[in-house]
């Protein structure tokens, strides 16, 4: 049996490593969940890693590292950024948000697992996935 790929936003990252509240506690089940195997790129690692790096938040990086070392990683850049472009302009998202679909695509993931809100314009293939929704 193969493992689901499942890309996850920045969000389902920083609540699991919080951990506070229902939302923390649906992210860390996202991340036990032993049936995925998880993809993430870049633009996951930039929204998280170095804000902890700065502030010396040392447990917090070291959470991001050992997520970042196992996943899967989204690499052809220049292709995401002109993906992420065509999504932005036919959705209307946001830069990062196009960025991380785009990047969810180049790793053929079958869902896309965020907090972002339901009413984000998302492309069709992850409108009806199994988003983690705050």
């Amino acid at each position: 049996m193969s493992l689901k790929i499942v890309y996850l936003d920045s969000g389902i990252l920083i609540n699991a490593f919080q951990g506070i509240g229902l939302v923390g506690v649906r992210a860390i089940e996202v991340l036990d969940n032993t049936a995925c195997q998880f993809a993430t790129s870049q633009f996951v690692q930039l929204e998280t890693l170095p804000k902890a790096i700065y502030n010396k938040q040392q447990a917090e990086a070291e959470f991001y590292e050992s997520f970042f070392s196992v996943t899967l990683w989204a690499t052809k850049l220049e292709q995401i950024v002109q993906t992420g472009n065509r999504i932005a302009c036919t959705y209307g998202l946001a830069a990062m948000d196009a960025l991380h679909i785009a990047a969810a695509l180049s790793v053929d993931a079958e869902e896309f697992v965020t907090t972002e809100k339901t009413t984000k314009p998302m492309p069709k293939r992850y409108r009806n996935s199994s988003q983690f929704n705050c």
